[in-house]
């Protein structure tokens, strides 16, 4: 019998009196939102169950990624599933409120953009009722939990799961075994995620791979009091799925990274294998109804394991079994830099997996075939190999066995064509498509900005924007609106105030809400040059100190990143912006006009609330690194205007809602190129008394890095290059004048209250194209071919 939304409660009552002895209305916000959240996935199960058996009988897509940043999910689950405001109402007769579970912790299954859009991706699938599941791994710790410790980041484990994992259920019933070679092998068992439509209509799912023993205790071992050795195969095979992105500066970091990558792979191969034989009972029509998401280069392993399995399991020869296998998959490329493009030494892949590695040499002696045969010039083939030397590249092999291979921007899916894959692309052009990224506007303004939605219905009319952002086109009309801009605007500054009471509140930090709120938050990575905002604001300080800049409108400089932990110049230009910070803080003359806040353990939630109360969104990556950002969609979607370089998705925002209503600056991809044989920032160091001094900060005492050298390494690596890299290679003293500039232009334009506000609200109301739904269409109809 269904449950109905007035039993939720009830059912919640029962299960905290089963499960902790207690009335909910004496439990911990954990514990309560467990009970809750086991009650709702009882409302929900019906439906979830039907939409899976409906999937069987239809072609469908799956998508595999190293990473699913999902976040907290009770807030965006209650919203799809209409159920807010009958929970709080609820929560309330028992004296309690939603807003304790800000105290939940996020399930921290990503890192940054690329699982945050993984996330996206499947939200706007169900919403839209387009038959595509997620595979990942269900990590214990995820990333880290980040603090800010005199300035530098420390990393602590992560237990997000520490207090239950009520969104999830464990299908041992489903568990398979992955083999490492010929002995070593681990239990892959599955737990499943509901992924929830706007209004619950169509429920996907997520299932997460967690690894376990297949002997969980070694009795023998242990009775002869070896004690590490009794769980030594449990440790084993629980690191797989301990930690995201382990360190693999050491040759058994590579070992662990691609154990990884293989374990879910596989164990995602055969299940997808076992539900389609389940139904169908042969793989006869598997390609015609299977369509396979590679999200990045780390599941690409999946291309010889398919393999495998259907030439050891299923009885194909090998060219059949590679048919197949170029017929459902797909690769997405996220990236322009060689670096990033995955490759793996023969010794590692043939260790983890070796009949793999001799699939590999096949499908490269295929591929040497193929290019002949296709008349693709001599010279391009050595480039084009999947194994060179000892080196497998795992990007050729994505390429060479995928139906179609995207990229994320317009821009991106140029350059991609043009130059870091121009040879592939001359070969097989016609599997080449861009597919810009998008947002889910179910969380990134509907759950996050409820006070703006609100504003949003009204004017239309309805909410039907939530499954349709294109509306929000119609709000133009209100751009010279002054009632509305100010109503706008007042919506703005409570956002500010919310932020502002929860910066206080988590980071014991005051900010005034008043403020302009200039806001930038990413993963840290030198392209998307965290320093060069630091330095950018270091100029700012010299210049108001020293009389030049006047009348500066009050701002507050926002950062919010993670750096891996095995990246230490990342690590020591977090310790930089902190250094600036203090330096500002101290300052009586400038620190009325400059707050620099760097927030610990920024993720989704944090971003939730930053993305809403920002006045500026800062995107200022290299012309032609980032391959899209959807920080930037966020920010739009919410009414900021964009202070960044024509780069990645950028490019498509300010075409959208105009350069004029934007702040564009830096060097474009085109003068990037031109200039980079030529490129000398000791010049422009040694000609440019700014630069000089904010550079010199670095060592000459101004600032500190805690004795470590850090900040030498920095201005080495600016001033000299590296073993690895030019100097400055990624141009920030070239772009420095550039961006001080727009930045001071934008501080000047922001007076005008008005004006400025009707910038803000035209990028929100041509922020429609960047909804998630528009690319997951796009895939479901040109890629997946799905229906």
């Amino acid at each position: 019998m269904k449950m109905e939304k007035s039993e939720i409660m009830n059912r919640a009552k029962e299960i905290a009196a089963a499960h902790y002895c207690r009335p909910l209305s004496e439990l911990t916000a954990q514990e309560v939102h467990y009970a809750l959240s086991q009650s709702v996935m009882a409302y929900l199960a019906d439906n979830w169950n039907a939409c899976r058996t409906e999937r069987t009988e239809k072609r469908r897509a799956y998508y595999l990624s190293a990473e699913f940043l999902v976040g907290r999910l009770v807030y965006n689950n209650l919203l799809c599933l209409g159920l807010t405001e009958t929970v709080e109402e609820q929560l309330k007769k028992e004296g309690l409120s939603l807003s304790m579970f800000e105290d939940v912790e996020d399930t921290a299954l990503g890192n940054g953009g690329l699982g945050r859009l993984a996330a996206c991706f499947l939200d706007s699938a169900a919403s839209l009722g387009i038959p595509l599941d997620g595979y990942g791994i269900r990590y214990k710790y995820g990333i880290f939990r980040q603090t800010i410790e005199n300035g530098f980041q420390k990393e602590y484990a992560d237990d997000w799961s520490r207090f239950g994992d009520p969104w999830s259920v464990r299908r041992i019933d489903e568990a398979v075994t992955v083999r490492f070679g010929k002995k070593d092998a681990v239990r892959a068992v599955p737990y499943d995620m509901p992924v929830i439509g706007w209004e619950g209509k169509s429920i996907g799912t997520l299932r997460l791979w967690q690894a376990e023993p297949m002997e969980e205790f070694d009795f023998v071992k242990f009775n002869d009091q070896n004690y590490d050795e009794a769980v030594a195969e449990k440790n084993r095979a629980e690191d797989i799925s301990r930690v995201l992105y382990p360190n693999d500066s050491t040759r058994e970091g590579k070992l662990l990274r691609l154990r990884q990558q293989y374990f879910f792979s596989s164990a995602s191969l055969q299940d997808m294998i076992r539900r389609y034989k389940r139904t169908h009972g042969t793989l006869d029509r598997f390609a015609d109804m299977t369509s396979i998401q590679l999200n990045d280069t780390h599941p690409v392993i999946s291309i010889p394991e398919l393999i495998r399995l259907l030439t050891e399991n299923e009885g194909y020869d090998f060219d059949s079994a590679f048919e197949i296998a170029r017929a459902v998959f797909n690769y997405t490329n996220h990236t322009v830099m060689q670096e990033a493009l995955e490759k793996w030494e023969v010794d590692i892949v043939s260790e983890i997996a070796p009949a793999c590695m001799r699939i590999i040499k096949k499908i490269d002696t295929k591929l040497s075939r193929e290019l002949a045969s296709r008349r693709v010039p001599t010279a391009s083939r050595p480039t084009m190999k999947i194994v060179q030397g000892t080196t497998v590249h795992m990007a050729n092999l994505a390429v060479f066995c995928s139906r179609y291979i995207n990229g994320v921007a317009a821009l991106h899916t140029k350059i991609l064509m043009d130059s870091v894959l121009s040879d592939w692309y001359k070969a097989y052009p016609e599997r080449f498509q861009n597919k810009t990224n998008g947002i889910t506007q179910r969380r990134w303004l509907a759950l996050c900005n409820p006070e703006l939605s609100a504003l949003i219905t009204e004017l239309l009319g309805d909410d039907k924007w939530v499954t349709d952002l294109d509306r929000l086109k119609a709000l133009e009309k209100y751009a010279d609106d002054e009632a509305i801009l100010r109503r706008f605007m007042d919506i703005k500054s409570e956002k500010r105030s919310q932020l502002a009471d929860f910066v206080k509140a988590h980071d014991g930090v005051d900010i005034d809400p008043d403020w302009i709120f200039d806001i930038q938050i990413k993963r840290l990575h030198e392209y998307k040059r965290q320093l060069l905002n630091a330095f950018s604001i270091l100029g700012l300080y010299f210049l108001i100190k020293d009389g030049v800049v006047k009348d500066f409108t009050p701002t507050v400089f926002l950062f919010g990143a993670k750096s891996a932990p095995g990246y230490a110049r990342a690590k020591g230009i977090i310790k930089f912006i902190n250094e600036v910070a203090k330096l500002i803080e101290a300052d009586p003359e400038v620190s009325p006009y400059i707050k620099v806040v760097f927030v610990q353990n920024y993720n989704v939630s944090y971003a939730e609330k930053l993305v809403a109360a920002a006045d500026v969104s800062v995107q200022i990556s290299t012309a032609g690194t980032e391959a899209s950002g959807t920080g930037n969609m966020k920010f739009m979607l919410n009414g900021a205007v964009t202070l960044g370089t024509y780069d990645g998705a950028n490019v498509e925002i300010v075409e959208e809602a105009g350069e004029e209503n934007n702040y564009i600056f830096g060097a474009r991809v085109e003068e990037i190129e031109a200039i980079k044989p030529i490129y000398d920032p000791k010049k422009l160091y040694n000609e440019d008394e700014l630069i000089r001094r904010v550079v010199d900060t670095l060592t000459d005492g101004t600032l500190s890095d805690g004795r470590t050298k850090a900040f030498r390494e920095l201005k080495s690596a600016l001033l000299k290059g590296a073993s690895w890299h030019q100097p400055d290679h990624y141009f920030l003293l070239h772009d420095f004048r550039s961006f001080i500039d727009a930045r001071l232009r934008l501080n000047k334009e922001y007076n005008d209250r008005l004006a400025f506000a009707r910038k803000c609200w035209l990028n929100m109301c041509n922020a429609g194209k960047f909804s998630s739904d528009r690319t997951i269409k796009q895939y479901a109809s040109e890629i997946w071919h799905t229906h």
